[in-house]
């Protein structure tokens, strides 16, 4: 069925319920903005629009928070350009620029609800420096009444959120915990049966690591649920951890069975093979005690495997498989603990996370750009309007810059507004000019609104439906003088899609990197974070590298399903990175104590991964690495500081690892090598 019936026709209970509480909050907001007689009542719309879009509590309150302290530091701003320049309106706009291509650099950087803060901060220093123009004496006033408006659209919302069906961030995060351990299980799966299914490994890799994203960057707001809401964050970073390191030993994992199965014996061979059913097994099972219980016995059937009579390499197989099952029992003390935070004490640091600098400073040079188009047009038309497409313009240049795929969302909203346009007309202006009273305004204003934010409750259809819901509120902009003539109407649609025209325009004329430019610039990121992994202390290097890794793994994932299926190989040195990164780690945790020519060996061994590892990236053979490792094994030797057990597993470690290297060059070697263009017949 397609999506508009199935939204329309059938729709679910928690649509009803999205787009009915949303409603209640939009009018909620309006009955008090007309009954304080607000100067742009619309605003405390669209403020609770925007804060009921993911409706959760806890993700209401932050969002709210965010938005009135970015309203509040962008007035400032505001207020500040117009205080050195409220006679000059050139210098003025040019300022404004200033401040907006810094909040779009921000937003740009920073995640979720702060983005939105950043964005925020633009826009209202843009509305204050816009309106104040024509009437600078006012500029106060003006300031205050932004923050009123915003302000009082971020208190319906959260008002209305918590009262009525109340949903919380916690169930969410239980959800997407769910999501990510069943779909890394299924992948451990794969992996471990060392099949030839790259694309099935590939997708179920990616359908784990998308909401282990999401979970890390929503977990904030948990924190405005209660006392227990501290407990769930940390538990939560301790998931993503322990999943990363999941993800990095099943990598390994599948190399070495894969590729040097013949080196593999077959009772070895057998255990893996039992593992992966399990891993299948605790995914189809209800609840954690139960998935628990099915891994135990793998992992006592792990541990009890004689060890002492393998090569390093044989060792290193049933090392990391004793280390799978044993991330994956934290995984799931890890999910249970974030729906009971009491019943598991898991503690962990907070993340890093992967910034893309160059990357930040295209989206703001992009929405200067836009912006400056939109003020030149305005500044040589004298258009009353034109304030109303530098709204749009800053807005969605900012908003979309952090998005896949900007013009497509653009698009999108393109098209919703199209749709708004006759909606607005016959709903807000030939049939509300006929009200009296605001229950005759709210029953004809509402009725396209909330077919609006019913459809928004899809996301398949969201960008259609919200450009339409906010459309709807510009075109009409209900208040208590409203002017329902048509040229009044005009003059807003004019204005509504010449902003967003604009919009489309600067993302198709800057559309963002390209994709070779990206793979270099993560591929150097990741070479960057493996060669100063020694120069912090072990809790804050893994912090580091393994918050920055899921970022990292989820873009490479993300550009080769862009590529044909023959030449995907982001993802793979993506993984190997990842991979490298973790035993540069366990190095360290095992050596960083040890006597000084020894942890100059290790420092020079893991110079010489993060060399080797670059390398391999762009084609070229590692070199090196079996000499450090050799003149590292010489210096525990000389010096003492490990058993003999633990030398062996650092040996059957550097000797895998240089395996992992050397099949990464040959593959990049193939893949980046051009073919040559046949000869005609």
């Amino acid at each position: 069925m397609s999506p508009w019936l199935e939204t329309y026709l059938t729709p679910s209970k928690s649509s009803l319920q999205f787009a009915a509480k949303t409603t209640l909050a939009m009018l909620l907001a309006l009955y008090i903005a007309l009954w304080c007689d607000l100067d742009r009542p619309y605003w405390a719309l669209i403020s609770a629009a925007f804060l009921q879009i993911r409706p959760m509590s806890g993700m209401v309150v932050e969002k709210g928070i965010c938005q009135i302290g970015g309203t509040l530091i962008g007035a400032l701003v505001g207020i500040v350009i117009m205080a050195f320049f409220a006679q000059a309106r050139v210098p003025a706009l040019v300022a404004l620029t200033l401040w907006i291509m810094f909040c779009t650099y921000g937003s740009s950087l920073l995640r979720n609800n702060f983005s939105y803060g950043c964005i925020m901060g633009a826009v209202t220093a843009m509305l204050i420096v816009v309106i104040a123009a024509g009437q600078p004496g006012s500029i106060f006033d003006i300031a205050v009444a932004r923050l009123s408006e915003l302000g009082l659209g971020a208190l319906c919302a959260t008002l209305v959120s918590a009262l009525l069906w109340p949903t919380r961030v916690k169930d969410h995060l239980a959800n997407q915990a769910d999501a990510v351990i069943n779909q890394a299980f299924t992948h451990a799966g794969q992996r471990l049966e060392a099949g030839e299914d790259l694309a099935a490994m590939q997708q179920s890799l990616t359908a784990s690591l998308e909401p282990l994203t999401m979970l890390e960057t929503d977990s904030q707001a948990a924190r405005y649920e209660g006392p227990d809401g501290a407990g769930r964050i940390r538990v939560t970073h301790v998931l993503t951890r322990r999943t990363l390191r999941f993800f990095a030993t099943l990598g390994a994992l599948y190399q070495l069975l894969h590729d040097h199965r013949e080196r593999i014996s077959a009772p070895l061979q057998q255990l893996a093979s039992e593992v992966a059913d399990g891993f299948r097994n605790a995914e189809h099972v209800t609840g954690v005690p139960a998935a628990r219980q099915q891994l135990q016995a793998l992992r006592k059937r792990a541990h009890t495997y004689a060890d002492t009579q393998l090569d390093p390499l044989q060792r290193r197989v049933i090392l990391a498989l004793r280390e799978v099952l044993g991330h994956a029992m934290i995984m799931l003390d890890a999910r249970e603990a974030i729906a009971h935070p009491g019943r598991k004490q898991l503690r962990g640091g907070s993340l890093s996370w992967h910034r893309d600098h160059l990357v930040a400073l295209l989206n703001a040079g992009r929405a200067g750009l836009v912006f400056s188009c939109l003020a030149v047009f305005w500044l040589q038309t004298h258009w009353s309007n034109g304030q109303v497409a530098m709204l749009l313009g800053t807005l969605f240049s900012a908003f979309f810059a952090t998005r896949d795929n900007p013009v497509t969302i653009c698009m999108m909203f393109f098209k919703g507004m199209l749709a708004a346009l006759p909606s607005a007309f016959l709903f807000g202006h030939v049939l509300l000019s006929q009200a009296n009273g605001f229950p005759m305004l709210a029953m004809l204003f509402v009725t396209p609104l909330f077919l609006g934010l019913l459809g928004a409750s899809n996301p398949r259809l969201m960008g259609y439906c919200l450009a339409f819901t906010i459309f709807n509120i510009l075109l009409t902009m209900p208040g208590n003088g409203m002017d329902f003539s048509f040229d009044s109407f005009a003059n807003r649609a004019i204005a509504v899609i010449v902003g967003l025209s604009a919009v489309v325009m600067g993302f198709r004329l800057i559309p963002g990197l390209g994709a070779p430019i990206r793979r270099r610039r993560l591929i150097g990121a990741i070479s960057h974070d493996l060669r100063h992994i020694d120069e912090q202390p072990l809790h804050e290097a893994e912090s580091r590298f393994s918050g920055r890794m899921a970022d990292r793994l989820l873009q490479l994932a993300r550009h080769d399903d862009m590529l044909p299926e023959d030449h995907r190989h982001l993802f793979m040195i993506g993984l190997n990175g990842l991979d490298l990164g973790r035993s540069c780690l366990r190095l360290r945790h095992r050596l960083d104590a040890a006597a000084t020519p020894v942890r100059d060996a290790m420092r020079h061994l893991l110079a010489t991964l993060a060399a080797a590892f670059e390398d391999s990236a762009h084609g070229r053979a590692p070199r090196g690495i079996q000499a450090a490792g050799q003149a590292l094994d010489d210096a525990i030797a000389r010096h003492g500081g490990l058993e003999e057990d633990a030398r062996a597993l650092i040996e059957g470690l550097v000797e895998r690892l240089d395996l992992v290297l050397e099949r990464q060059a040959k593959v990049m070697a193939e893949r980046l090598t051009p073919t040559p263009a046949a000869r005609p017949a």
